[in-house]
């Protein structure tokens, strides 16, 4: 594993961290065994081989003296570079888009994740064009980029992808079109729903786990959860709701990724309150956090959803640092210090986000005619009548709504042949 760490880079991030979550990337697929690893300190990419002469011949030594079969660079490789030092080296190179997609291949599960990170990978594959398409045919999780035959015509390969792309467009606008009819559906639910996401590993699943007394996978494994999961929870309080677990976030997530998971990632838009879970015993906390804020700003959430700050594994703390962590609580708003490993600090996780749902609710009087049966029936149905009374102009009615019922209320007023 090589972590080129470039004086130029516009983000420059600590290398030996970096280098370490590089590493926990390929411990996620059970078919790597990372034999070593190092930063290679570089003033500037070389554009035809990345690194320079003296770095390449010594690393060649290394490989032929420890039979390396693979080369994992934790970093963009250009297609010109990555066929270049295979070919001086005599194996084959895997930067971290390549690497992350065939985690993502590993851990896909649901029909619509398994198109998307497929598509994902074909554009990837389709800026290469450097040895055989050999996902097509596969025949474990994977793309093949790790292992699979030599040298093909890029004329077939390209015809071979553009069909492939063309086939799981087709089929993925069917999946999409069923997710939204299941979206759809429950927005006639009187749940609101509740998104956790963060930064990859950041103990979202355990944190899932322990709210809802679900059973999935929750490993100290990056990218762990891949689909998102959702469950119904009964709050303390009684309020019922809809918890959402995502996909973990990562720096650098490769382009084609944050856009093949738009969909999948749509579940957060859906949201009346997210959940930002982070790992806050990290060295990098704050980096994480940020390159979680920069993607939900790209998905297009938006300010008027209310976002909790999760400070999790405050286990890992020690005490002095824990203490500091509790008076921060203490005094920001917005912020819980949890383990969710543990336990601690979950139940007034929960009051608090029961509160914040409530108030996410306006209170506000409208008349219903008296031809707009599916419409009233639809806001007791939502629980959110507080009183009704008959006039001449239909039925008027006070009720409580959040944003989101809000705005479900007109769809379903428009097509029922009427406005406000």
């Amino acid at each position: 594993m090589l972590h080129p760490d470039l004086k130029s880079a516009r983000r420059r991030r600590a290398a030996d961290l970096a280098l370490a979550e590089a590493v926990s990337l390929a411990d996620a697929l059970p078919d790597l065994l990372v034999t070593g690893a190092e930063v290679v300190r570089l003033a500037r990419p070389h554009p035809g081989m990345l690194f320079g002469a003296g770095k390449i011949a010594e690393l060649k030594t290394r490989i032929e003296a420890e039979e390396v079969a693979l080369v994992l660079v934790d970093g963009p490789v250009t297609p010109v570079q990555q066929r270049n030092l295979e070919r001086e080296w005599g194996v084959k190179l895997l930067d971290r888009t390549g690497l992350i997609l065939e985690i993502f291949a590993d851990r896909a599960h649901t029909r619509e994740g398994v198109l998307q990170v497929d598509l994902a990978a074909l554009s990837y594959q389709r800026t290469r064009l450097v040895r055989a398409w050999t996902h097509l045919e596969r025949q474990r999780g994977g793309f093949g980029f790790v292992g699979g035959p030599g040298e093909t015509q890029i004329e077939a390969d390209r015809r071979a992808i553009d069909e492939e792309v063309v086939k799981i467009r087709r089929q993925l606008a069917k999946v999409v079109k069923t997710r939204e009819l299941h979206r759809a559906a429950r927005r006639k639910v009187p749940f609101p729903i509740v998104a956790l996401v963060g930064y990859t590993n950041a103990g979202k699943s355990t944190l899932f786990n322990r709210m809802t007394g679900a059973e999935v996978l929750a490993k100290d494994m990056l990218f762990a959860t891949l689909d998102p999961t959702m469950r119904g929870v009964t709050l303390p309080s009684g309020r019922k709701v809809i918890l959402s677990d995502t996909v973990g976030f990562i720096s650098d997530l490769p382009t084609e990724l944050v856009a093949a998971f738009r969909a999948t990632l749509e579940e957060v838009l859906e949201a009346d309150l997210i959940l930002h879970v982070r790992d806050i015993a990290h060295p990098e906390t704050e980096e994480q956090a940020a390159d979680v804020h920069d993607i939900l700003e790209s998905l297009g959430v938006g300010e008027e959803v209310p976002v909790f700050e999760i400070w999790n594994k405050i286990d890992l703390l020690g005490p002095e640092a824990r203490e500091a962590l509790l008076v921060q609580e203490g005094r920001t708003p917005g912020i819980h210090a949890v383990s969710a490993l543990t336990g601690e600090g979950i139940a007034p996780l929960l009051d608090a986000v029961s509160e914040a749902l409530d108030e996410r609710r306006s209170l506000e009087t409208l008349t219903l005619g008296f031809d707009e049966g599916r419409a009233r029936a639809w806001l007791h149905a939502q629980g959110a009548v507080k009183s009704e009374h008959d006039t001449e102009a239909g039925h008027e009615m006070t009720v409580a709504l959040t944003d989101r019922q809000r705005a479900a209320l007109d769809r379903l007023r428009g097509t029922e042949g009427r406005g406000n």
